[in-house]
C-alpha cells in the first residue's frame, strides 16, 4: 500500500470515529462514559485556543478570571453526558477520579461544592453552556494531564435533579506551540485594577511596531476570553505641540489596536484612544510614553 493511501486510510478512520462520537454512538478514546449515562451533546474546535482552569474562580470588576489558569492551543473535543437519577455527582466524580488514577493522569487542580465557585461562573463564563447551572454544593471539578493531552471534567446536579457530566478534551499537536501566560497575567491586573500597560512595545514609528511575543501571548489570552470589551489607551509625551502628540497617540492606538486584530481578536472588542501627554499619571518610574489596555 503506498504512503499517501495510508494516510488517506488514516483521515478516513478518524473521521469515521469523530462522526460516531458526534452522534453519541462511541465514547472518545481516552475516557469512558460513566455506566447508564449517554451523551446529549458533542462540540468539537480545531486547533483553538483554551484557557485551562487550575484555581477557584472569582469575579472582579466584572470580570470571572482563575486564580491559576494556563493558556493552551489545540483541538479540543467537549462532551455533555446526562446520567442516570439514580446516581449521586458524587458517585460520578469518585468513578472518573478512579478511572484515571489507572489512566496514569495527573491531577492539576481538584474541588468540589462551594469551594469551586459560583455555578453561574463555571456554566456562564467559563464552559458557555448554561445547562450546567446548579446548586453550588452539588458541582465537582477537575483538571488533568497527561503529557500533551489536557482534560477538564466538571459534574453539576441541576435544581431538577437532571445530572450531568461535562468533559473538555485539549489535544495539543505537537508542531503546535504552547503558549504559558505568566501568573498573574495582563488580564488578571485588568481585573484587579481595571488598566494594564501592555509590556515590551517598541515602535518604529507611530504606525509600525516590532515583533513582539508579548503582543502575540496577549491576542492569545484575549481570544480565549471573549467577553472582554476594552479600549487601547495610547500615551505620548514630550516637547512637540499638544494637537501633535495626540494625533501621534492617537496613530499608536491605533497600531496597537491593528497588531491585535492581525492576531484573532475580534476588531469590536477593541476600541482605540489617543491621549497623549492628558493623563501622565502611572505606576511605573519611566511610562511617559505607554499603551494602556483600560477595562470598557
Amino acid at each position: 500500500m503506498h504512503h499517501q493511501d495510508i494516510i488517506l486510510k488514516i483521515v478516513f478512520l478518524i473521521s469515521c470515529l469523530l462522526s460516531s462520537l458526534l452522534q453519541g454512538q462511541v465514547d472518545h478514546p481516552l475516557v469512558s462514559r460513566f455506566p447508564d449515562s449517554e451523551i446529549v451533546e458533542v462540540d468539537f474546535v480545531e486547533d483553538a485556543n483554551y484557557r485551562i482552569v487550575l484555581g477557584t474562580l472569582q469575579r472582579t470588576r466584572g470580570v470571572v478570571t482563575p486564580e491559576s489558569s494556563q493558556l493552551l492551543r489545540g483541538d479540543i473535543t467537549k462532551i455533555r453526558y446526562e446520567v442516570s437519577q439514580a446516581f449521586s455527582g458524587q458517585d460520578v466524580f469518585a468513578f472518573f477520579k478512579d478511572q484515571f488514577a489507572e489512566k496514569g493522569y495527573t491531577e492539576l487542580f481538584t474541588c468540589s461544592g462551594r469551594e469551586c465557585g459560583s455555578s453561574n461562573y463555571w456554566a456562564n463564563d467559563i464552559f458557555r453552556n448554561r445547562v450546567l447551572y446548579g446548586p453550588e454544593r452539588n458541582q465537582y471539578f477537575m483538571a488533568l494531564r497527561s503529557g500533551e493531552v489536557h482534560l477538564v471534567l466538571y459534574i453539576i446536579t441541576r435544581g431538577n435533579r437532571r445530572l450531568y457530566t461535562y468533559l473538555e478534551i485539549v489535544e495539543q499537536e505537537g508542531t503546535v506551540p504552547k503558549v504559558n501566560i505568566p501568573n498573574p497575567s495582563l488580564l488578571d491586573s485588568i481585573a484587579e485594577t481595571g488598566s494594564t500597560i501592555v509590556p515590551d512595545l517598541t515602535f518604529l514609528n507611530d504606525r509600525q511596531l516590532v515583533e513582539s511575543q508579548a503582543l502575540d501571548n496577549l491576542a492569545a489570552e484575549l481570544m480565549a476570553n471573549p467577553e472582554l470589551l476594552l479600549y487601547v489607551v495610547a500615551h505620548l509625551g514630550g516637547e512637540q505641540p499638544l494637537d501633535e502628540l495626540l494625533n501621534r497617540s492617537m496613530l499608536r492606538a491605533q497600531t496597537v489596536r491593528q497588531r491585535l486584530i492581525m492576531l484573532g481578536v475580534e476588531a469590536d472588542r477593541l476600541t482605540a484612544r489617543g491621549v497623549g501627554p492628558l493623563a501622565p499619571s502611572c505606576a511605573g518610574s519611566d511610562c511617559e510614553s505607554r499603551v494602556e489596555l483600560v477595562l470598557h
